[in-house]
């Protein structure tokens, strides 16, 4: 700690008040910036603690260093206070998992740490026995850390560019689905999509490559997508899969579409499904390729079909903008956020069903930025990850936004932010219940409720006592109220949002299309989620094939 002390000029340290939080920082940290996060652990308990947000950066492969203390050399496998056998415990989810034998070598193995981190996307443990961070050592080591460069991609073979432009001249109903691997190349899926009229749809943390209002993208596809991207990918039969390794990809498509994968790690091409052209190379320079090579396509009734279906879906969740149901809607309490949030604002997303309605009813823009736990999906994640975001962009507006249960797992990270005095404007979802698993045992399991109640709580009280500034909504005026006078103060704003309990409009088992789905069900189904003025794909394939 005087090492950390000595050199605050240098960096910025911030005291977070669990372990687990400041990994999740660190993780997110990277996730915002494209910079390495690092974070502390002390001996034992405090190593311990650190492993859940190492998680999140191991299965979402994000660079990561952890510093983890031992107790002193002469007490290692002694049987001694706080003394744990840490090297085993983190090896699972590092990529590099060392611990420092002398003082000298400390310096190259920090740089060796980082290196590693970096070249393998996962986590570094460094681990440190206390007695050397006492030790002086000559100070001549010398990084090549400046000597990194960028790799190069091969370009992608003839061959494949002229199978895959024949494939999508072919198809009826192609599609793109674009992950973060064409998070650079925004202007190169616009133009394959408007050249060969193919609708774009993203995975769930791709979004914000695209601005949300572009016609002809029908936002990510699953559970926690929009109608409109989920049944596309029902009725493609062409794929342009572009640098995406999203697990649930394999339940999403039409088995019996073809697919042409681009992506820049030879391991991925065919992990998730078959691919019928691959492409090793970097989706700028396989799109730029296509472009060049395809032929203009023509709209086909299924596209027009899907820009039809997308502009029902978003006329449907605009008609509840104003809705006064109480509790509120999330509808209008997104809108609040769309319409006040500034164009370079941060969004730091927990997990849940607060997912589900940040992908559905935030209007991102490719400037805003946003992240959350992915892969790994730990709850928790939204109060710390925002800290990460506010350090890092100190003049942007940040908003946490978490549900009840995934609030109360690291409350205290709020006294972090009052500490720095970190204006973050956490909005918590409260509805008294694990939202996320009540839907999946209800119409995944088909199981009775249980263990997801969760007490309601006064989250205002509880933040006025860690020192934030604090509301309690209970409709939009009240959250639009809350957000006003939010603007005004420079500290950390808790609004406790009182929502619904009813659950999001669900994708993954819809009964919506009477024309071959029992009708008994349709209806009951569309009560339930106040879906009557929508309408079913085929609706819209019809329309398109009449004109």
């Amino acid at each position: 700690m005087n090492a950390i002390h000595n050199q605050k000029d240098h960096f910025n340290y911030i005291q977070v008040r669990h372990e687990e939080a400041g990994a999740i920082a660190a993780s997110a940290d990277y996730k915002y910036t494209g910079k390495i996060g690092v974070c502390f652990g002390s001996a034992g308990p405090g190593a311990v603690h650190l492993m859940n947000g190492l998680y999140d950066a191991k299965i979402d492969r994000i660079p990561l260093l952890a510093i983890v203390a031992q107790v002193p050399t002469s007490r290692m496998n002694m049987d001694f206070f706080q003394a744990t056998d840490e090297e085993p415990m983190f090896d699972d989810v590092s990529v590099w998992n060392r611990t420092a034998m002398t003082a000298e070598s400390l310096p190259q193995m920090a740089d060796e740490a980082i290196r590693q981190a970096y070249e393998k996307k996962g986590v570094a443990v460094l681990t440190i026995p206390k007695d050397l961070g006492w030790a002086e050592i000559d100070d001549t080591y010398v990084s090549n850390a400046k000597s990194q460069v960028t790799p190069l991609y091969p370009d992608p073979t003839p061959e494949s560019v002229s199978e895959a432009t024949k494939l999508i001249k072919d198809a009826k109903s192609p599609m793109i689905y674009f992950g973060l691997g064409a998070k650079d190349s925004e202007e190169e899926l616009k133009a394959v999509s408007e050249k060969f009229h193919m609708p774009l749809v993203s995975s769930v943390l791709a979004k914000g490559i695209l601005d949300e209002d572009y016609p002809a993208y029908l936002g990510s596809t699953g559970r926690v997508a929009p109608k409109p991207g989920s049944e596309a990918g029902f009725s493609t039969d062409l794929i342009l899969w572009v640098g995406n390794d999203s697990p649930f990809s394999i339940f999403l498509f039409n088995k019996k579409a073809k697919v042409i994968q681009i992506d820049i790690e030879s391991e991925k091409l065919g992990k998730r499904r078959s691919a019928d052209v691959a492409m090793l190379t970097d989706s700028k320079k396989a799109l730029k390729a296509i472009l060049d090579a395809g032929e203009d396509k023509p709209a086909s009734d299924f596209y027009n079909a899907y820009i039809a279906n997308k502009k029902n879906w978003t006329e449907w969740q605009d008609s509840f903008k104003d809705s006064d149901e109480s509790p509120v809607r999330p509808e209008p309490i997104f809108d609040v956020i769309n319409k006040t949030a500034s164009d370079k604002a941060v969004f730091s997303v927990d997990v849940g069903n607060v997912n589900i309605n940040f992908e559905r009813l935030i209007d991102m823009h490719s400037d805003q930025k946003w992240s959350t736990s992915g892969k790994y999906a730990t709850m928790g994640w939204g109060v710390p990850a925002s800290i990460a975001a506010k350090v890092n962009y100190p003049d942007r507006d940040v908003y946490s936004l978490s549900g009840d249960g995934g609030f109360a797992m690291l409350t205290e990270e709020i006294l972090t932010q009052v500490k720095y005095n970190l204006h973050i404007v956490n909005v918590v979802f409260s509805n008294s219940t694990l939202g996320y698993i009540e839907a999946e045992q209800r119409d995944d399991t088909h199981q009775p409720q249980s263990g997801t109640e969760i007490a309601d709580t006064d989250w205002a009280k509880v933040a006025e006592g860690l020192g934030a500034v604090s509301f309690t909504a209970r409709n939009k005026a009240e959250f639009q109220k809350a957000i006003d006078e939010a603007a005004k103060t420079d500290k950390p704003v808790v609004i406790d949002v009182k929502l619904t309990h009813k659950m999001p409009f669900t994708t993954e088992h819809m009964f919506i299309d009477p024309s071959w789905q029992d009708k008994k069900q349709v209806d009951e189904f569309v009560k339930t989620y106040d879906a009557q003025a929508l309408k079913p794909l085929s609706y819209f394939l019809k329309q398109a094939a009449a004109k």
